[in-house]
């Protein structure tokens, strides 16, 4: 990769599943990675295994702590090129009246303020540079139902309304989508499908093929649901 194919990338959730596997892959490919993740455990080993990436300890549901982190970003690797929004939570299987009420403030919390959180504190950045792509990962599940997930429908279902529309609020040469990156893997599916989870592919082999094809994500994407 020449210096022109390099793209810093800024990735939420990388602590586990899709995240961990995408910073692996993006990282060995040579772009600049940019990470969170809620455990600062996991961050701190992350770190030691990949010195060379900017991750730090952040909840996306506390905007407060994603501005710290947005200056930080901005002053240590300057402005995004790809942004993921990958972080999220799934509630117990349960039915809707069932869900605790905590619960599903969480996965509101995380899977939508989450995300709204990460591209108001960036959006600003990537357009005063003229260029950039926003993916906000959604589901199977952002575009049909199951019984027992309806918090985490609900959320994924909203990802692809929010994505829509703020690809129309973006200026041109700034390109949004929501992402369904399909059924991987991983400890969220287990909470789902249980052993029949082990029958899908895990996030490493996911990695090799979507993650060139997040990189490919632009314009004529803009808005679409991919």
């Amino acid at each position: 990769m020449n210096k022109d194919d390099k793209r810093s990338v800024l990735l939420t959730g990388v602590t586990r599943g899709l995240g961990a596997a995408m910073l692996e892959k993006f990282l060995s490919m040579g772009h600049s990675v940019a990470g969170c993740g809620r455990s600062k455990d996991k961050i701190d080993a992350l770190s030691k295994r990949y010195p060379g990436a900017h991750l730090r300890a952040v909840d996306v549901s506390d905007f407060a702590a994603v501005s710290q982190w947005k200056t930080a970003v901005l002053a240590d690797m300057g402005t995004p090129d790809l942004l993921l929004n990958n972080a999220a939570l799934i509630n117990e299987n349960l039915p809707l009246w069932e869900v605790p009420v905590d619960e599903f403030a969480a996965v509101i919390d995380v899977n939508i303020k989450g995300v709204f959180h990460v591209v108001k504190a960036f959006t600003p950045a990537m357009i005063e540079a003229g260029h950039g792509v926003i993916v906000n990962f959604s589901s199977g599940w952002g575009r049909s139902t199951a019984a027992d997930v309806a918090p985490y429908c609900a959320t994924k279902w909203a990802i692809e309304g929010l994505s829509a529309a703020l690809a129309q609020d973006l200026p041109s040469g700034i390109s949004a989508m929501a992402y369904n990156p399909g059924i991987i893997h991983t400890e969220m599916l287990e909470s789902c499908f249980g052993e029949d989870a082990k029958s899908f592919p895990n996030p490493k082999t996911w990695a090799e093929s979507q993650v060139p094809y997040l990189l490919s994500l632009g314009a004529k994407q803009n808005g679409r649901p991919v």
